[in-house]
């Protein structure tokens, strides 16, 4: 789904995309009432989404979505790489934010990353959030410290490893991983393996320098 309210470039994102044999695009909105209500009845896997929409904002939109707790992730295209920006993207929940200086190629690797649960940020993006972030880990007042494997785990997750790879990275069996993603989101209180990735990168459990990137496809 492509939410911007320029007819231009949801046009130019069409044709990038239904280039690729393993994306399509399945509906369009110029605004974020209009996108909710599309995301509601058609449930695209992603919708790619402006931040500056008339109306409602598209981080008013990607709340909206996790509120109402549609499966669909978002990922954002701003123009804005401030901290501010990307840090309430954060909280509402988006599973990517990328730049408009991005290219084609990197829209497309993001896309792919996002559909398969990977939280993505833009590199400048990244970069911007490393130099903001104290030296050490934020507080988790509440929340059971993770071991020193739990964290493994998480670092892994949020580079969007699956269980399977997660297991053959850190030598271990598929139904200890099981167990460990478990226990990992229970002590973040965290409801899927995005949101934990995310909680990870806003309180700085997961260097940012080493995260955010999908990783290309052959």
């Amino acid at each position: 789904m492509i939410i911007d309210d320029h007819a231009l470039v949801r046009e130019g994102s069409v044709q990038l995309l239904e280039q690729e044999d393993d994306l399509s695009v399945v509906g369009q909105a110029a605004s974020a009432e209009e996108g909710l209500a599309l995301c509601q009845d058609l449930e695209p896997d992603v919708a790619l989404v402006d931040v500056n929409l008339p109306g409602k904002s598209g981080l008013d939109l990607a709340r909206e979505i996790s509120e109402r707790e549609l499966p669909v992730r978002v990922l954002v295209v701003s123009a804005y790489d401030d901290y501010a920006y990307v840090s309430e993207a954060l909280a509402v929940g988006v599973a990517g934010y990328l730049l408009k200086t991005a290219s084609g190629r990197e829209l497309i690797d993001a896309l792919r990353a996002v559909a398969d649960g990977v939280v993505v940020l833009d590199r400048a993006v990244s970069a911007r959030l490393s130099k903001r972030w104290p030296t050490a880990p934020a507080a988790n007042e509440g929340l059971s410290p993770l071991t020193p494997r739990e964290a493994d785990v998480l670092a892994l997750l949020a580079k969007g490893r699956s269980n399977k790879e997660i297991a053959a990275e850190l030598a271990l069996g598929l139904r200890t991983v099981e167990g460990y993603v478990s226990n990992v989101l229970a002590k973040l209180g965290a409801a899927s393996r995005t949101e934990a990735a995310a909680h990870a990168l806003r309180n700085h459990l997961v260097p940012p320098d080493d995260h955010g990137q999908p990783r290309p496809r052959p």
